[in-house]
């Protein structure tokens, strides 16, 4: 793999396109599985429907889905004057886990993103909700400024409940900022994949939003086999890139967990065709290779946004090796889950190691998402990009899907 210097140059303008604001759907379709796919394979594209998936993937493949599940991560409060603050929940403070954060009670610190920041000084806000026909008084107080964010103490009146209760009742779910409109109560139920199940994520996993239980149903009875991992998707996925050299920008940390049964699993398949359905399955997959191959497995399970480039891949081991390893570390020290974050970013150039198959939606331009599908399908993302734009695929979150295979 390339070694990196401070010299290299990644030009972000190479992975820009025109987006027309009327191809970002603002809506999802009335049927998950009825949305556009497009189709990439051995340097060919056609068009297909996505209830069809099944159809193109190989009887031998072994599908990974990320089930994190979306919170209620926007709370809106007003002021005694009436001046609205908006407060985005992006991660519990000091460390914690989200689960440990959802299970506390009276109070539960978290780092968020405030809008109309400068309206709001030393006021507690106050909002009234409702939480099993109970009314509930629910504070947010200011507590300090954390690198262009804040830390909020969130505390409640009906001392009983847990900040999941809260946060429920409290909460609209977070659909992108490219989405120009309120979240409607539809959204509640199809910003989630039909699998969410770990709640953490303050955005969907969107490439699974196509997928039905029927289409689940199907892979059994064809034989296609499949598993889950969490990486809770946090807002930096939406964090554009902003310098000219991609080299200069930097990655988000996302924490996921991958318990023991899956690396089991996967291992049975891996001399067969991987497919990872969004993004963040290729993220947690490929930093999971790494984190043997580096020794991070011994020191905590953390990959920094590069690292993996600074190394010359020749007599690295395959995957079969390196899913051994993980599992006979987990042996090793009695656990059965692999709790870690990752900070790794995939651009040109990035041999992948563990996915042969993609299945995702389209990206904004200059997104490192993007980049992702350029290091996955080469100059190829171009004439695929082009083809979507031409024959009026949708895009973005509620956008329709694509099944690409590796070049």
């Amino acid at each position: 793999m390339h070694i990196m210097t401070p010299d290299n140059i990644l030009n972000l303008k190479d992975f820009d396109y025109d987006l027309p604001l009327e191809r970002i759907a603002q809506f999802p379709l009335p049927q998950r599985d009825k949305s556009k796919l497009l189709v990439f394979k051995n340097g060919i594209i056609k068009e297909s429907v996505f209830s069809a998936i099944n159809t193109y993937i190989p009887e031998d493949s072994f599908l990974v889905f990320n089930n994190t599940k979306v919170i209620n991560a926007r709370l809106f409060f007003r002021k005694k004057t009436g001046a609205k603050i908006e407060i985005f929940c992006l991660e519990p403070s000091g460390n914690k886990t989200v689960e440990i954060a959802f299970s506390e009670k009276e109070y539960s610190n978290w780092i968020c993103l405030v809008g109309n920041a400068s309206k709001w000084t030393d006021e507690i806000l106050e909002k009234e909700i409702f939480v099993n026909g109970e009314k509930c008084i629910l504070y947010a107080e200011k507590i300090r400024a954390v690198s262009g964010n804040f830390e909020i103490r969130f505390s409640w009146s009906l001392k009983a409940l847990t900040f999941s209760e809260i946060i429920h009742e409290a909460g609209l779910i977070p659909l992108p900022p490219y989405i120009k409109r309120t979240p409607e109560k539809d959204d509640s139920e199809r910003y989630q994949t039909v699998y969410a199940d770990s709640e953490g994520s303050v955005a969907a996993p969107t490439a699974g939003l196509h997928f039905t239980e029927e289409i689940l149903i199907e892979f059994g009875k064809k034989g296609i086999q499949y598993d889950y991992l969490t990486l809770n998707v946090g807002a930096g996925t939406f964090k554009p890139i902003k310098e000219e050299n991609v080299f200069n920008h930097s990655m988000h940390f996302e924490s996921f967990s991958v318990k023991k049964s899956f690396l089991e699993k996967l291992l049975g398949y891996s001399g067969s065709n991987i497919v990872a359905v969004g993004t963040t399955s290729v993220r947690t997959l490929e930093s999971l290779y790494w984190m043997y191959v580096l020794g991070k497995h011994k020191t905590g399970f953390v990959l920094n946004q590069w690292e993996v480039y600074n190394y010359n891949e020749k007599d690295f081991p395959d995957l079969k090796t390196v899913l051994k390893g993980l599992i006979d570390h987990l042996d090793d020290i009695n656990e059965d889950t692999i709790n870690g974050s990752t900070e790794l970013m995939i651009i040109p150039g990035y041999k992948y190691k563990v996915v042969d198959v993609l299945i995702t939606n389209f990206h904004m331009p200059c997104s490192s998402l993007l980049l992702l599908v350029s290091a996955f399908t080469g100059e190829n993302w171009k004439k695929i990009y082009e083809y979507a734009l031409a024959n009026n695929f949708r895009f973005l979150s509620y956008g329709d899907s694509s099944i690409l295979f590796k070049q």
